[in-house]
């Protein structure tokens, strides 16, 4: 019926697979693995950069070939609620920022902010520190109300974290939400030698750095496959959503790759910056 004849369909039957489709069925498993180590959230770029450090010979469009071919996607960021509630009673620090959010080093500029996950049983919310220069997360805290307290605790973590450094001089940089204004957090500010430096109210781009790390973590937190696990839905409440909030946290400094810091990670920026001090020749 196919007008082949049997030598044609014989040869065909003995025929060795073509190189290209052995080296597919070699790349494929070892792309699926690093794709679900990192939270299954990479795309084709950071998944092909991540491939090339693990030493994996692999082109950025066979990458993106394999990708398609067994179906994996890289996480994409969707519209999130905003959380911040200015107090017109609260006298508010001057917009330091400008939104330049950039710094010679670490512990000049970091960013603040807090966000919000859904639980089984309700709503917890997240707050984060993030280190400008690196893009490190150097304090965090989970807790079922947004008052004072969760950003004063994710501050006092960020203080603890960087305990050995002199923080005189750093600059806190925080949207008008009146758990920012409160004269608790302006005081522990003062504490470590830290000024607060506030943006307009109801303008995400003057905080765009701390808006940008939540959007990160609750995009790529509920990609995790370790948390969907938990029957394909929301955590069952703050005790695990803290542990799977501190995974990610160690994951984002750690190992993963952020294209403003050339495609290395937070970790790698610092210990890069204090090597290059250590080298330096005393003034």
């Amino acid at each position: 019926m196919l007008q082949v004849a049997p030598s044609t369909y014989y040869d065909a039957r003995s025929r060795p697979p073509p190189a290209r489709t052995i080296r597919d069925a070699e790349l494929t498993p070892k792309l699926e693995q690093l794709f679900t180590h990192n939270h299954s959230v990479y795309g084709r770029r950071k998944l092909w950069k991540a491939a090339r450090r693990e030493g994996i010979d692999a082109g950025r469009d066979q990458v993106a070939r394999l990708m398609a071919a067994a179906g994996l996607r890289g996480a994409s960021r969707a519209k999130r609620r905003f959380t911040t509630k200015a107090d017109p009673s609260h006298v508010r620090a001057p917009d330091l920022v400008s939104r330049d959010f950039h710094a010679a080093g670490p512990d000049e500029l970091w960013v603040c902010d807090f966000t919000y996950c859904s639980t089984w049983s309700g709503v917890v919310y997240v707050a984060f520190v993030t280190d400008v220069y690196s893009r490190r997360i150097v304090g965090w805290k989970a807790a079922r109300q947004m008052t004072t307290p969760l950003v004063t605790d994710a501050l006092n973590m960020a203080a603890w974290t960087r305990r050995a450094t002199d923080l005189a001089g750093l600059v806190c940089h925080s949207d008008a939400g009146s758990q920012y204004t409160s004269i608790a957090y302006t005081e522990r500010l003062s504490d470590i030698g830290a000024a607060p430096s506030i943006g307009t109210v109801g303008d995400s781009y003057d905080n765009a750095l701390a808006e940008t790390v939540n959007g990160l973590y609750k995009t790529e937190l509920h990609r995790n496959p370790a948390a969907l696990a938990n029957n394909g839905g929301p955590w069952r409440g703050l005790d695990d959503l803290e542990v799977a909030t501190c995974a990610w946290v160690s994951w984002f400094n750690s190992e993963r790759l952020h294209s403003e810091l050339s495609d290395r990670t937070p970790a790698e920026v610092e210990a890069d910056h204090y090597a290059r001090l250590a080298r330096a020749p005393a003034a």
